[in-house]
């Protein structure tokens, strides 16, 4: 029994520890994509600088050219965070089956010592309530 319960809280806890590694992915994925955001925008603020200025002109493809090696950069770790995100969540999943058979069979197993402790008790019983019947027999018969 002391098994079973050490195994069960080892379940639980490689499962929450997949549930906070899945949410610690999808808080990267959504400060890569605002990233993303915030590099679309400074280039649209950059490109209308840059018209209004002879040296904003010459020098805007470079910034242009920089900010593009950015963009695929942060789309590479977008792509990484997803794969590993699909990852985790199937070891989740994997996880979550595994604690739940484990339940399960501990589930069952508190059943069958209570059924078995029911079904002693009413044995008790029974022949408590046998042996008063045969003294009563007994008691008439004299």
């Amino acid at each position: 029994m002391k098994r079973r319960e050490n195994l069960l809280r080892l379940k639980r806890f490689r499962a929450d520890e997949l549930k906070r590694r899945n949410a610690t992915l999808e808080v990267m994925s959504a400060e890569v994509e605002r990233k993303l955001a915030d590099l679309e925008e400074a280039v649209a603020r950059e490109k209308q600088r840059a018209n209004g200025s002879d040296l904003g002109r010459v020098a805007f493809p470079s910034f242009l050219r920089a900010m593009d090696a950015r963009r695929e950069n942060l789309k590479a770790t977008l792509k990484d965070i997803g794969r590993e995100q699909a990852q985790a969540c199937l070891e989740l999943e994997k996880a979550s089956e595994e604690l739940r058979a484990l339940e399960l069979a501990a589930e069952q197993e508190v059943r069958r010592v209570a059924e078995t402790r029911l079904r002693r008790s009413r044995l008790r019983l029974d022949e408590l309530a046998l042996s008063r019947q045969l003294r009563k027999q007994a008691l008439r018969q004299i």
